[in-house]
């Protein structure tokens, strides 16, 4: 069954710090599961047209978070589609608790974007298509690569989430773990991460996100602008769906799979995905490969001027390179 579009209700959340880009379209698609998310789209700003973006967000993101990408990117020239995943932002909550970051299984977020893409991007946005991916998003948007590599012409992604340090096992150890808890009936209990703190003026000097305090704040900002935008810690459920999906990415096979063409950025002072892994699947892959970023923490896209310009040079670079 195909998505279809449910216009009714859908806003972005526009303030004195963060308004909302001119043009935007915004609306409710339903998936394949009977899902719905909002999603969002603008046409291109500047500049020879170049195609569409499509960006995905990690784990507790909005659509608001992108603004200013999404103004960076239609000055190159590009139109821009988005949209909240399952179980945050604008989007569907699945359990009870709308709090938690849950979901049953990571394949469903392929679902997302398989919808997305059929029934938002291939009628209503112009190609060719590019996939960018942050952080949980990067990793959905590694695997839906894999899955279909003719979907996307290029992907980009800003520190996928492909492993996380310290944990007491490796990813498929540890999706083991989580499966049986699952499994035990406590999918829907939390998981507690320092990462996942509220955000506040107070959390700024020790945040792992981001060293610039203006893009810190604004994101504050909109949260107490809207609320219910915000989930905090992810579910068991959650913990094993994405544990099983990293430990797809850590097998021996799995680089050889990639065939679509392919850039990561790692930063290199993430502590809430590993740099490491990024820089392990990026030296073993044929069609891909992956640069690091100095002195960035985990969202490459809010950091400061120096580093974003880094990002998005890096991002010209290598869609350039389509039509080299």
């Amino acid at each position: 069954m195909s998505a279809i579009v449910d216009p009714s209700g859908p806003s972005l959340v526009s303030i004195p710090s963060n308004p909302v880009p001119e043009g935007a379209r915004v609306g409710y698609f339903i998936t394949s599961d009977r899902v719905r998310l909002r999603y969002a789209l603008w046409p291109r700003g500047e500049g020879k047209p170049r195609g569409t973006i499509c960006l995905v967000q990690g784990r507790t993101e909005f659509i608001e978070k992108y603004f200013e990408t999404i103004a960076d990117f239609r000055r190159r020239g590009f139109a821009v589609a988005t949209f909240d995943w399952r179980g945050q932002g604008g989007s569907d909550r699945l359990i009870g608790n709308r709090k938690l970051g849950h979901v049953d299984r990571f394949e469903d977020y392929w679902t997302d974007l398989r919808c997305f893409h059929g029934d938002i991007l291939l009628p209503d946005c112009p190609g060719p298509f590019y996939l960018v991916g942050h952080s949980m998003g990067g990793l959905a948007s590694l695997l839906a690569g894999v899955r279909d590599r003719l979907m996307f012409d290029r992907i980009f992604l800003s520190a996928p989430m492909l492993s996380l340090d310290g944990q007491p096992l490796s990813m498929a150890g540890m999706a083991r773990v989580t499966a049986a808890l699952n499994f035990l009936g406590l999918g829907r209990l939390p998981v507690g991460r320092k990462a996942d703190k509220p955000a506040s003026e107070t959390s700024f000097p020790d945040n792992p996100l981001t060293g610039d305090m203006v893009r810190y704040m604004r994101m504050v900002d909109v949260v107490r602008a809207r609320p219910d935008l915000e989930i905090a810690s992810p579910t068991i459920g959650w913990a094993a769906a994405a544990m099983a999906a990293m430990a797809e990415v850590a097998r021996d096979d799995f680089p050889a799979r990639v065939q679509s063409p392919l850039l990561m950025l790692a930063a290199a002072r993430d502590s809430v995905v590993s740099p490491a892994a990024i820089e392990r699947l990026g030296l073993r892959l044929r069609t891909g490969r992956h640069m690091v970023v100095a002195g960035a923490r985990h969202e490459l896209f809010m950091e400061s001027e120096p580093i974003r310009a880094q990002v998005l040079a890096a991002f010209d670079a290598f869609i350039t390179e389509q039509s080299a």
